[in-house]
C-alpha cells in the first residue's frame, strides 16, 4: 500500500551526504544496488519504487548514499540502460563499463528528488512521506501517531508511536481500511493484543484443577477386595 520511501523511513534508510532536497521537494529512496551482473558493468537492483521503468528510464539521475570513503562519494549516478533479465531488474549506468566498476557501487542506495505535493499514480499507494504524523484512530480515538514506514519484502509495517513505545502495523487493508491524508488519519481495526496487553486468565489453574477432579470422578474404579476374592 505505501509508495516510495522517503528520507529517514526504514531501517537503514540514513539521509545521503549532500541530498538536501530544494525547497518543496522531499527525497525518495528508490532501490539499491545489490550485485554486479556480467562483465560490461550492469547491476542487479533491489527497488523500492512500483515504477521502475518511469524511474529508470535512459538519463535519469540519483543521488547517491555511499560511504565516504567510496569513490562515488558525492557524485550522481546516470541511468543508461534498464531492462529485466530472468526476472531480476538490471541497470546500465554512465561511467559503469566492467565489473569492477559495478563492484565499487554495490550496496549504495539510490535517491531522487520528488515534489512534496506529489502522489503515485497507484490506487490505494503512498509516499512515506504523506503518511509520517498521521494521527492513528482506532474505535474513534486516537491511540498514537505514524512515525515512519519500514519495508519488507512481505509487507510494510506502519510504526505507530504509542505514548513511548513503538507499535508495528502490518500496513494491509485488513488492519488499516482507511488512509485519509486530508484529514490527517489512518483508521485501524488490529487485532486483540496489537496495542494493549491482553489480560492473564486467573483462572486458568482453577479450571485445570476442577477439569482433573472432573476426570477422576468419571474414571472407572479399581478392582475391590470382592473383587480380588474372586480372582484368588
Amino acid at each position: 500500500m505505501s509508495g516510495e520511501n522517503t528520507a529517514g523511513s526504514g531501517a537503514d534508510a540514513r539521509k545521503p551526504v549532500n541530498a538536501v532536497p530544494p525547497a518543496g521537494k522531499t527525497q525518495l529512496r528508490v532501490g539499491r544496488l545489490v550485485k554486479a551482473h556480467g562483465l560490461k558493468g550492469a547491476i542487479k537492483l533491489e527497488l523500492y519504487t512500483d515504477d521502475p521503468e518511469g524511474r529508470f528510464v535512459p538519463g535519469a539521475t540519483f543521488t547517491l548514499q555511499v560511504p565516504e570513503s567510496s569513490p562515488w562519494h558525492g557524485k550522481p549516478l546516470t541511468v543508461r540502460e534498464f531492462r529485466w533479465m530472468n526476472s531480476h531488474p538490471v541497470a546500465f549506468f554512465e561511467d559503469v563499463d566492467d565489473r569492477d566498476a559495478a563492484e565499487a557501487l554495490i550496496r549504495a542506495i539510490l535517491w531522487v528528488d520528488e515534489d512534496i505535493q506529489a502522489s503515485p499514480t497507484e490506487e490505494d499507494a503512498w509516499f512515506d512521506h504523506q503518511l509520517v504524523g498521521l494521527e492513528v484512530v482506532r474505535d474513534g480515538q486516537v491511540v498514537g501517531k505514524v512515525a515512519r514506514v519500514d519495508h519488507f519484502p512481505a509487507q510494510d509495517l506502519l510504526i505507530v508511536k504509542v505514548r513511548d513505545d513503538e507499535v508495528l502495523v502490518p500496513f494491509v487493508k485488513a488492519i488499516v481500511p482507511e488512509v485519509d491524508i486530508a484529514a490527517g488519519r489512518v483508521i485501524v481495526t488490529p487485532p486483540a493484543g496489537l496495542f494493549e496487553e491482553l489480560p492473564e486468565d486467573d483462572n486458568g489453574d482453577d479450571a485445570a484443577a476442577e477439569t482433573s477432579a472432573d476426570d477422576a470422578d468419571d474414571a472407572p474404579a479399581g478392582p475391590s477386595a470382592d473383587d480380588a476374592d474372586t480372582a484368588r
